[in-house]
């Protein structure tokens, strides 16, 4: 059924992943993103569609729009970006989310919220299934992005108990993709940034950290999936890749996929950060029928390809601009003109 859905955080490296996705499902899609982090560059190919609009808007401010369902997306995902400005960010989380469930109420639709996996926080249960409720520091670095979706996932829940509304909440692992920023700070992104540029790659702590990598177009699967689920299941639901690599693991297929001959070197672990992430999905494979199809040397290939374009396309308009009086060359009509 055609449907106008609003996706916050449409301009994200998830966002507009979905916003294609919906699109091409036959939608019309409403993006809100204020590009804090977010960028235009992402949904570019997006503008000329006539079924897709967008709109630059903070979601910590009301929005005043009609739609049919909502995916809220909007909230830094990196510690680099979180931890920029930490009270922005969990304002993001819990008024943006007081925001949009006020939305979904007034209009009596469906509203997903995608959290994360950091609700788990430094976990002691392994793998991570969605009855344990974590070990999270309420007052460290990363409590801002942790703190703020563990709220959300409250008021979602309460919206539901209080006001019988339609919500669903998905827990989101690692992902990775094109379309992540470069300099996010994530392990993937900088692994391939810092290996195509023949740089050494920074692991943090001895290496031996666990984590388990999604790739894009698995997760958007399962968002939509769980968009579709009936009225009587809301999760939490975790969606993620269960296959576990260590950091160094990751890192050493990086080189190898790469090519490079960058070496390895060892910073202290930052504070908080987790030793082990890997998702029980035991509950998407029942609900959702779901489960990840494409293995990481799959989705890496894609995404040092995207990287790579990237990149090169930078330091090509990089060394432009630092051409004296740089001016477009002249459009030669004809030969004889």
């Amino acid at each position: 059924m055609h449907k106008r859905i609003l996706v916050t955080g449409g301009g994200g490296f998830l966002g507009s992943h979905l916003c294609e996705r919906l699109l091409d499902a036959g939608h019309e899609v409403l993006c809100v993103d204020n590009f804090f982090t977010g960028t235009r560059r992402n949904i570019t190919h997006l503008l000329d569609n006539k079924s897709f609009e967008l709109l630059r808007h903070d979601v910590t401010f009301p929005l005043y729009v009609e739609v049919d369902e909502i995916y809220n997306l909007a909230c830094p995902a990196s510690p680099i970006h979180y931890q920029f400005d930490p009270v922005q960010t969990t304002k993001t989380s819990v008024i943006g989310a007081i925001n949009m469930l006020g939305l979904a109420k007034r209009l009596k639709i469906k509203i997903l919220q995608a959290s994360t996996s950091e609700v788990y926080g430094d976990p002691s249960v392994h793998p991570q299934r969605e009855e344990y409720w974590g070990n999270v520091n309420p007052v460290g670095m990363r409590s801002c992005y942790d703190e703020g979706k563990r709220c959300a996932e409250t008021l979602f829940f309460d919206y539901i108990r209080q006001h019988g509304l339609n919500a669903k909440v998905v827990r989101i692992f690692n992902t990775y993709g094109p379309r992540m920023h470069p300099n996010d700070g994530r392990v993937v992104s900088n692994f391939i940034v810092q290996a195509l540029s023949g740089e050494d790659i920074t692991l943090y702590g001895d290496g031996k950290q666990t984590r388990s990598f999604c790739y894009v177009d698995d997760l958007i699967d399962a968002m939509v999936l769980m968009m579709g689920t009936g009225p009587d299941f809301h999760g939490p639901v975790n969606i993620g890749n269960p296959v576990e690599f260590t950091i160094r693991e990751l890192a050493e297929l990086v080189i190898e996929l790469v090519g490079s001959k960058s070496n390895l070197v060892f910073r202290p672990l930052p504070s908080d950060d987790p030793r082990q992430r890997q998702p029980d999905i035991s509950l998407a494979r029942k609900e959702l029928g779901w489960e990840p199809t494409i293995a990481l040397r799959q989705g890496l290939e894609a995404t040092i390809a995207y990287f790579d374009n990237l990149l090169t396309r930078e330091a090509s308009e990089e060394l432009l601009s630092r051409l004296p009086n740089a001016q477009p060359a002249p459009r030669v009509l004809s030969r004889t003109a």
